[in-house]
């Protein structure tokens, strides 16, 4: 990697020359550096709403590229080792989006596992292609949803030889991650693209002691959520390209849907972290190792906890594990993650990523600090104390395998009623029902409605999962085809 080209930040730089120069705006935003808008000065500070400018010749232009932009895409490609990048300024949904719609039209098949963000799907109902999902297997103890087999995509290659691509979770939002490169093999074998949504992966690109990322392991296109791990601001992302994606067709895809008012906040803050990463992310991602690792020891020793490690490594459905995700299992104390989520918000000021049936995932950065994680650590140990009762009647499985009666595009608009939940039962469902975070549907459009589903929903649903998705709110009704 050419560090020394690493330590510019082309974009960053034309921003911070801009804003030296003091030039008096006639164009939009309408705030003009702030003036116009106090309020949202003092808020966000002078310096950070004097950088909030429009693209001008010197800032280049996001949705057609040739200088300063450019030139940071360019470092950014080279230091995640890939052929081409983009910067998405609409966080890792977008990057989905364009990765899925520049390789799916209209009625082609894509290979997926089903616990897929729900941007995968939202892209499926975009484009009209055809999901084939490979289901993966649960951990029967932890409930969660595992990593896609090769011999199961091999399967589904065998089953559906016209599919255009292969899409696997690199790794999934608890850390678990799939033969990678086994299965890049497999779709590449067969004449499919492999993509990756590597929302929860930036960091594997700079630690060897981590999973092998997308690009190194062949994919053809990865999203990357660089406001996740990667220090970025919050809905910046990047889309990478392996050496045989077609970059300028990507680019025409992106601009269907990204906007041509592209932030420079968001763009400089992945310009900024881009180098960051490149010039100490070695160092960066050991340390998140040692602390994740030092959390996950402490509150084993607890009782009752199970924070996840390596040892769930078993080569086939778990073939590597992210070592800095804290994922812990909450039900033998009797207490549903999320009700552990709301109790650490309400009660003692921590805020972790989120609580789901049966486990807590903890966010560990290079932004955390060692007395952070003895609160964090000090606090479980108190909600044991406290609240720990008997887990009867607890409700095991996060995964439920839907049956897919109708395609995504199809459900979505076709005509529908609205039924109570209750009477619902055999129905094909023509809307998304999901707890958020982590935004993994447990219904979307064209799936079949069964009575362990509705139980889950109704479950999380009093245990105070956020549920989206729906029309109703509430979520008591659901909009089924009619």
């Amino acid at each position: 990697m050419g560090n020394n080209r690493q330590q510019s930040a082309p974009l960053y730089e034309a921003l911070e020359r801009i804003r030296r120069m003091r030039i008096v705006p006639f164009d939009v935003p309408g705030h003009k550096r702030g003036r116009g808008n106090p309020e949202l000065a003092a808020l966000l500070g002078e310096r950070c709403v004097s950088l909030d400018v429009n693209s001008m010749k010197p800032l280049d232009n996001l949705c057609q590229p040739s200088s300063v932009i450019l030139d940071a895409e360019n470092l950014a490609a080279e230091a995640f080792g890939a052929a081409g990048c983009f910067f998405m300024v609409g966080g890792t949904t977008s990057a989905v989006q364009s990765m899925i719609l520049s390789v799916c039209k209209e009625g082609d098949k894509i290979i997926v596992p089903r616990n897929v963000h729900k941007s995968v799907i939202n892209s499926l109902v975009l484009c009209g292609a055809i999901p084939v999902y490979v289901n993966p297997e649960t951990d029967k103890r932890l409930g969660i949803a595992l990593g896609m087999e090769p011999h199961a995509v091999e399967r589904a290659v065998k089953e559906n030889p016209d599919a255009v691509a292969v899409l696997v979770n690199n790794p999934t939002y608890y850390g678990i991650c799939s033969d990678l490169r086994e299965i890049v093999r497999i779709a590449h074998a067969n004449g499919m693209k492999a993509l990756a949504d590597e929302a929860h992966g930036t960091h594997f690109y700079f630690n060897d002691k981590l999973p092998v990322s997308a690009m190194e392991a062949g994919a053809d296109m990865s999203a990357v959520s660089m406001h996740k791990s990667g220090g970025s601001l919050t809905q910046s992302s990047l889309l990478l390209l392996g050496p045989d994606t077609d970059a300028d067709y990507v680019r025409q895809i992106i601009n269907l849907t990204q906007t041509t008012s592209a932030s420079y906040l968001l763009m400089s803050s992945l310009d900024i972290s881009r180098r960051n990463l490149a010039l100490h992310g070695e160092e960066s991602f050991d340390k998140v190792i040692r602390m994740a690792q030092y959390a996950r020891e402490e509150i084993n020793e607890l009782g009752d906890y199970y924070a996840y490690g390596k040892e769930l490594v078993n080569g086939t459905s778990v073939y590597d594990f992210d070592v800095t995700k804290l994922s812990v299992f909450t039900r033998d104390i009797g207490l549903a993650g999320i009700e552990v989520y709301d109790i650490l918000r309400d009660e003692y000021d921590i805020q972790i990523e989120f609580g789901d049936i049966g486990n807590i995932l903890a966010y560990i950065s290079i932004g955390d600090r060692l007395q952070d994680i003895e609160r964090l650590v000090g606090a479980l140990g108190d909600i044991k104390r406290l609240y720990k009762r008997d887990k009867t009647g607890m409700l095991a499985d996060e995964y439920i395998v839907p049956e897919v009666a109708v395609a995504p595009k199809a459900a979505f608009y076709s005509p529908k009623e609205t039924l109570p939940i209750r009477q619902t039962e055999g129905r094909i469902c023509g809307e998304f029902v999901m707890c958020y975070p982590p935004g993994i549907p447990i219904l979307a459009p064209g799936e079949r409605i069964t009575k362990d589903i509705i139980e889950y929903i109704e479950y999380a649903k009093k245990k105070g999962c956020s549920m989206q998705g729906t029309a109703d709110i509430a979520v008591e009704h659901l909009n089924v085809l009619r």
